[in-house]
Parts: C-alpha cells; sequence; structure tokens
C-alpha cells in the first residue's frame, strides 16, 4: 500500500512540474514590441516651439538622447517671431526655442510675460544680402534696404549696417536703435523695416537692393550665410539664441533635463559639422 501510494504522489509531483514548466516556457516566449515615445508611460511629453531652420533641426537631432532620459520631445513648428511667446504664456507649449535675449527682454515688456532663458544654445550672426550687388560700395543714392520689423531685431540690422560705415546711429542708442535715430546716412539710402520671415524673398523685389537678414530665414530661403552674404555680424555677437520657459517652471526637471541636452557636447559637433560656421555653438 505505501508504494502505491508513493508511486501516485511521484506521479503528481511530475505532472505539477512539467505544468509549471510549460507556463514559464510559455511566458517566455511572448514577444512583446520595445515600447517608445508615446507608449511609454514613464515619458514625460515637452511640446516646445521652435522655428524650422536651425532650431526645429537641433531639436530633432536630441529627441534620440532625451528619449532615453524619459522625456518625449513634441517639436511645434511656428513661422513667426510672436506666437511662440503668447502660446509658451498661455501654457500651449512647455518652452520655446528660437529667439534671442534682446528680443525676449522687449518681448515681456511690452506684453507684461515672465518668460526666462535657461540655455544659451547658439548664435545666428545676422547679414546683409543681395540679388543685385556684391559689395556695400555699389550701393547707389537713394537705393532701398530691407531690415526686420520688430524693435530688436530692427535695432540689431541697423547696428550691423552702421558698423559697415554705410549709415551712422545716434550716440549710445546700440541696439536699441530705430530708423528715426539714423543720424548720418550719405547716400540717402532708403531703410525699409519688414516683417522677417519675407526678407529672403523680397531680395527678388527690384525696389529692394539688399535686406539684412536673420541666419534662420536665410537659411529656410535657400541663402548660405558664409557664401551668399555681403557682410555678417563676427562670431562674438551677444545675440546667443535662447531655450525659454516660462518663470514659474524653470526648475521643471524634463525642461532641465531639454537644457542639458541642447547644451551637450553631441550638440555642439552636430552644430558645427553640420552649420558649418554659419550658426555657431554658444556654450
Amino acid at each position: 500500500m505505501s508504494r502505491i501510494k508513493n508511486h501516485r504522489y511521484l506521479t503528481l509531483l511530475a505532472t505539477v512540474l512539467v505544468t509549471f514548466s510549460l507556463i514559464l516556457s510559455g511566458c517566455g516566449s511572448k514577444t512583446e514590441a520595445p515600447k517608445t515615445g508615446s507608449d511609454t508611460p514613464s515619458a514625460k511629453v515637452l511640446k516646445v516651439g521652435a522655428t524650422p531652420i536651425p532650431h526645429a533641426e537641433i531639436l530633432e537631432f536630441i529627441k534620440p538622447a532625451l528619449l532615453k532620459e524619459g522625456v518625449e520631445l513634441e517639436i511645434v513648428s511656428y513661422t513667426d517671431y510672436v506666437r511662440p511667446n503668447l502660446d509658451l504664456d498661455s501654457g500651449d507649449i512647455d518652452a520655446n526655442f528660437f529667439q534671442h535675449t534682446p528680443y525676449l527682454d522687449s518681448f515681456n515688456a511690452d506684453h507684461s510675460l515672465k518668460n526666462v532663458s535657461i540655455a544659451n544654445v547658439h548664435i545666428e550672426p545676422m547679414g546683409v544680402y543681395s540679388k543685385k550687388i556684391s559689395k556695400l560700395d555699389e550701393l547707389k543714392n537713394g537705393d532701398t534696404i530691407a531690415i526686420p520689423n520688430d524693435p530688436s531685431n530692427g535695432g540689431r540690422a541697423l547696428a550691423l549696417l552702421s558698423k559697415a560705415g554705410i549709415i551712422k546711429l545716434k550716440d549710445g542708442v546700440g541696439i536699441k536703435g530705430t530708423v528715426n535715430d539714423i543720424q548720418d546716412n550719405p547716400k540717402q539710402l532708403k531703410v525699409t523695416p519688414l516683417d522677417a520671415p519675407q526678407l529672403p524673398r523680397v531680395l527678388q523685389d527690384p525696389k529692394i537692393i539688399a535686406a539684412v537678414i536673420n541666419t534662420n530665414y536665410a537659411l529656410e530661403g535657400g541663402l548660405n550665410p558664409l557664401n551668399d552674404s555681403i557682410i555678417m555680424e563676427d562670431k562674438e555677437s551677444p545675440y546667443a539664441n535662447i531655450l525659454v520657459v516660462k518663470d514659474s517652471r524653470k526648475d521643471d526637471p524634463a525642461l532641465q533635463k531639454l537644457a542639458k541636452a541642447l547644451t551637450s557636447p553631441e550638440v555642439k559637433k552636430f552644430i558645427e559639422d553640420k552649420y558649418k560656421g554659419s550658426i555657431v555653438p554658444a556654450f
């Protein structure tokens, strides 16, 4: 009787072990697709507003590295300099990357906003471009030069023209100058403020002899800053393009990870290799 019981016991034990083994085997053979992007429960989604070139390109470059840090980047494209700051203030986006500090300061003052910079990323030297002349001394009396119509970039453009010697601004106005601050204009040039995104296109206008254009819009317009500009700001330009967030979120861990990624050695090399001097790292 004892032997029969032992036999039954061993048979039952073997059955249990085989069944358990099959269960483990079935679980082990199950294949799950790797979770990435929005399928990753732990990923924090950040919406970042940016103009297409070079800002969105740089953001695209850091997407994989950020995802490994638990941050999923969603890039929102803008083609103007107004909506990105307003949308940041309203919470439609978490950060923006398109502007420099003088523009941010001016916009904050004009709209009573509290947006702040948390990283200097790169410098886009502003340049003078033309389809009609190759040197500034070819400008004739009464020729028209277009500049950006927003205050900070307009003042910056006038400062560049003044440094080049084709106009002279009143003493002390610096980058805050307007067309009304032109003190000396030997060739009676017509300086015409226009929307910054339009400037590459107006080079085709027979009435516009030259235009002072931000590098991002020059690149979008198919212009090569190093080859096509008549003159450019030097690399000591103080106009670093910055990552901007609301003041109340400047210490947000996800936004700090974004700032760190944008100022990494990998991004520095990417900027140097891709833009070859037309855009310069600012860190």
